[in-house]
């Protein structure tokens, strides 16, 4: 289900992403999309292994995405490394406290991943794949690569523009009760 073009989510996601993404306005495009796309929880979690059972665990999503492992193709390889790109940005840059207590969550291979490193490696990965219909979309994919600290960090200000405006207008709605 498309969010249409029209919703305010999608303004509020857009402006809050381009006002901290600034400096590249093809990152800040993809990144509120990506917002948009993990609205729906099915986009967050749509890797599935070969049983069809979706994978939850970046751990379990790196060895799906490996084509002597997993993967049944390179094209597999990419979309699990995109995906595993776009979750790891996601989980870091507005659930930081999440991504923390990983380590404490028990012997999970999930507990032993290093999400930004597995971000800006997948993205790296993807980078890679720029040739015919991928070669347009790779210097972007680079770019996150590259710059996947600094990505996290500017979603992490969207988060607190997020909860800042929930604050604002709590505050508001109770003074108009009042």
């Amino acid at each position: 289900m498309a969010i249409s073009r029209d919703h305010p989510l999608r303004r509020l996601f857009g402006e809050l992403v381009r006002r901290h993404f600034q400096d590249d306005a093809g990152i800040a495009q993809y990144v509120s999309g990506l917002l948009l796309d993990f609205v729906h929880v099915d986009n967050l979690y749509r890797i599935r292994n070969a049983r069809g059972r979706r994978l939850e665990d970046v751990g379990e999503m790196l060895i799906e995405s490996n084509p002597l492992l997993e993967a049944r193709s390179f094209d597999r390889e990419r979309a699990v490394r995109k995906h595993i790109g776009d979750y790891t940005l996601f989980l870091t840059g507005l659930f930081p406290e999440y991504v923390a207590s990983l380590p404490r969550r028990g012997l999970r291979l999930e507990s032993m991943v290093d999400y930004v490193k597995a971000g800006k490696e997948s993205y790296r990965i993807v980078s890679c794949f720029d040739q015919f219909e991928y070669r347009n979309e790779a210097p972007l994919f680079r770019r996150l690569s590259e710059s996947f600290e600094l990505r996290v960090y500017a979603l992490n200000l969207v988060k607190q523009d997020l909860e800042r405006e929930q604050r604002e207008r709590y505050e508001h709605w109770k003074a108009d009760l009042n």
